[in-house]
Parts: C-alpha cells; structure tokens; sequence
C-alpha cells in the first residue's frame, strides 16, 4: 500500500539509516513497499529495534526478512500540541504502537493516518502504508498505518 499524498508537512528532519549502517535494510525495504525486520539467524525470532547482538538468545548471527504489513493496533496516542515547529498546523494526528504477529509480536511505531478523530480499539486490525519522498534530500520513505 502507499500512501497518495504526504501526511506529514515539510520541513522535519528526513530519516536516514544510522550512520553504522546497522538499521540500512529496513529504510531500503521500505522504499520497496516491504516491511524488513531484524531476524536472528541463530533461534529464527524477530527483534525491533535492530541491534548487533539477539535480544533473546544473544547469538551475534543477525540477518533481515520481510515480514506482513499487518498488524494490531497495540497502542496510540492522539497528538494535540506541536513538538516541532514544522507540525504546527498538523494536529490532531495519531501515533501508533502497532504488534506484528507474523513477525513474533515485536511492537513498531508509526502515524495513523486518516481521520484524527476516528474512533480507535486496541486490538483493532491494521495495515502498512508506505509514504514514499523520491524528491527529498535524501529521499526516504515513512512507514504509516491505516486502520483496515
């Protein structure tokens, strides 16, 4: 899915892969459409936030795979108040914890885009969007969620 036109207003900070290249394959999938996790290669699980070593089993054998862009809703806030400048006319929005079953559970966060004001349940089913920026420097693209 990919969103059609950008969510968020210019003139935040573009998001670029961390300057130890450590989170790389999951900014590169999202320019692809796909949702690319950190996967040990040692006990098979999922982890998020990327890290050099296994969360659970500490093995350091670390790759990437694509995981489902669905999800559930775990948590949300609904924003009121800028916290940058460039969101001043932004609010309301809503910031979304979504759980990855297909992807052992891990939780990811992200903006859920549409309507503000709509009602919310945890436990609602979700979806990735992908709000692809080709003519941002550099360009990037933002992993968003809609409710399905």
């Amino acid at each position: 899915m990919s969103a059609t036109t950008p969510y968020l207003k210019p003139g935040l900070a573009k998001p670029v892969a961390a300057g130890d290249g450590l989170d790389a394959p999951y900014w590169d999938g999202l320019k692809e459409g796909k949702l690319i996790l950190q996967r040990c290669n040692g006990c098979g699980k999922f982890q998020w936030g990327p890290e050099w070593v296994c969360h659970r089993c500490h093995s350091l054998d670390l790759g990437w795979a694509e995981t489902a862009v669905e999800g559930i809703l775990y948590s949300h806030q609904r924003i009121w108040h800028p916290v940058h400048p460039a969101l001043a006319e932004q609010g309301p929005y809503v910031v979304a914890l979504v759980e990855l079953p297909a992807a052992d559970g891990v939780r990811i966060i992200g903006n859920l885009v549409g309507d503000p004001m709509q009602p919310l349940e945890i436990g609602s089913a979700v979806r990735a969007v992908f709000e692809h920026h080709p003519d941002d420097d550099p360009p990037h693209t933002l992993l968003q969620w809609e409710t399905v």
